[in-house]
């Protein structure tokens, strides 16, 4: 009997479709940010079936070119360049060291607050970003309808209802938090000063992430306690190899770590990785703080989950704030401390008594009534966007052998360039263009990442910033 071959399959309608459009994407003709013809267009303008169109788009935001926004339609999604390698992950310290003062830092505040200058450098977001004249009236309406609260002392360690929007909101990413083992504080660096201080005492050492943010170490710094980098990597976060041997070969009292988005490297955990980092933590009964500042700010379906959701006695200092995603000057942040509840509740009252009310009813009156999670959906959007054009100018621009993060997540970018660029020598040159850059020697104790650089993100995009990033390119081409 002869038998005949099948004729090959052809690839369904929708996939068709999805293919053509993914093409133009990458092209370059449907641009970032761009809002696609709607579906009924979409199916006139290519003769196909509404349900067609429907079944290509859900491919394409499975792929992860096309996002769709509630109301508004489907619109092409950022997407960091994959041309660039990623970072290195740093070596691991031999012993604990101090830390020394940073002349850096100073100066990199400075710069950040000068209208003067471009700020590269600092991890803050433009005004225009937040709903600052929605906020002010509602600050408002609060001083109207209680002016009492000016006139009173905040000796409380938090505002309940605060408290309940704050748990109420941990609570829908799976990590259920009583209102009231929450502490207000001024700021995530507040809660990190108090946590570090409830669980250590001068002379010890704390492990924490390599690079890491610069304001880490100043506060180690002031409390008298030693650091241990760990190496991390760029896009899974800590190593926990590296982690487990330095528990082991050094006696260290607490773990400092920044799971969701880690600042400068972007680098968020797996969950299977905070898994086992709760369990590394539980073996050697040692506490972790978590700065969970940047968790709200991912780009997925999903917030990710802080390390704090695994927490089952009490370890985990969870540590937050609204200053990158609501309203940065009024400097509201908490700390759920778990078992050190009383502790950080007695070095909150010895360090500024209370947090103040009229600030913690206005950011609670917001949640409840200014549509956060609407405002949310928005900045995400705005800092996508943004990393996504800062981190294509840099692909045109640096030298050739830059590497550079792919945060999904947050508005930092970390950039490795060759290694005969000095990123000290690039901060002084950018300085007389009026631009501020965070040099890599900020993030270690030990000076390294000589020839990695930080950049912020968080400016909306201009001819400005983009001849900016031009500039630095060329100051760190000439060096080669």
């Amino acid at each position: 009997m002869i038998q005949t071959l099948a004729a090959p399959k052809s690839a369904p309608l929708y996939a068709g479709l999805a293919d053509s459009l993914q093409q133009l994407i990458e092209q370059g003709t449907l641009r970032p940010g761009h809002r696609i013809p709607s579906v009924r267009r979409m199916a006139l303008q290519r003769d196909v079936s509404i349900s067609t169109v429907l079944q290509a788009y859900t491919l394409l935001e499975n792929r992860g070119y096309l996002e769709a926004r509630p109301q508004s339609g489907y619109y092409v999604r950022p997407r960091l360049p994959n041309q660039l390698p990623e970072p290195r992950m740093g070596r691991p310290m031999a012993k604990p060291s101090f830390v020394g003062v940073h002349d850096l830092t100073a100066e990199l505040v400075i710069h950040a607050t000068d209208p003067g200058f471009l700020p590269l450098g600092a991890a803050c977001p433009d005004p225009s970003l937040f709903p600052t004249r929605k906020l002010a009236r509602i600050l408002g309406a609060v001083g109207r309808n209680d002016p009492a609260l000016l006139g009173r002392y905040a000796m409380t360690s938090a505002y309940a209802p605060l408290t309940r929007e704050i748990a109420r909101r941990y609570l829908q990413v799976g990590a259920p938090l009583a209102h009231d083992e929450l502490v207000i504080t001024i700021g995530c660096c507040e809660a990190l000063n108090l946590s570090l201080r409830a669980v250590t005492h001068p002379g010890d050492t704390v492990a924490l992430e390599t690079p890491a943010y610069f304001g880490f170490l100043e506060t180690i710094q002031s409390l008298g306690l030693r650091v241990l980098e760990v190496p991390t990597d760029p896009r899974t976060g800590i190593d926990l190899v590296a982690l487990r041997e330095a528990i082991v070969q050094h006696d260290v009292k607490a773990v400092l770590v920044m799971p969701s988005f880690q600042n400068p490297l972007g680098a968020c955990m797996p969950d299977e990785k905070k898994a086992e980092l709760y369990r590394l933590l539980a073996e050697h009964d040692l506490p972790a703080i978590e700065d969970d500042i940047y968790g709200d700010l991912h780009f997925g379906e999903r917030r990710p989950k802080p390390l704090k959701a695994w927490d089952t006695d009490g370890r985990v200092l969870l540590c937050s704030s609204f200053g990158k995603t609501l309203a940065p000057s009024l400097r509201v942040g908490w700390c759920a401390p778990g078992r050190y509840l009383e502790r950080v509740r007695r070095l909150k009252f010895t360090n500024t008594l209370g947090t103040p009310v009229v600030l913690q009813k206005t950011v609670s009156d917001f949640l409840r009534n200014g549509g956060y999670d609407h405002h949310l959906r928005s900045i995400r959007r705005a800092y996508q966007q943004q990393l996504h054009l800062s981190a294509q100018t840099v692909l045109r621009h640096f030298p050739e052998g830059t590497r550079l993060s792919r945060p999904q997540g947050g508005f930092i970018l970390w950039v490795e360039l060759p290694t005969d660029v000095d990123s000290l020598q690039l901060h002084r040159e950018a300085l007389q263009h009026r631009i501020h850059t965070a040099p890599g020697p900020l993030f270690s104790v030990k000076e390294r990442y000589r020839n990695c650089l930080r950049l912020n993100c968080g400016l909306p995009w201009s001819d400005t910033l983009e001849n900016a990033l031009r500039t630095l390119g060329e100051l760190a081409r000439q060096q080669l």
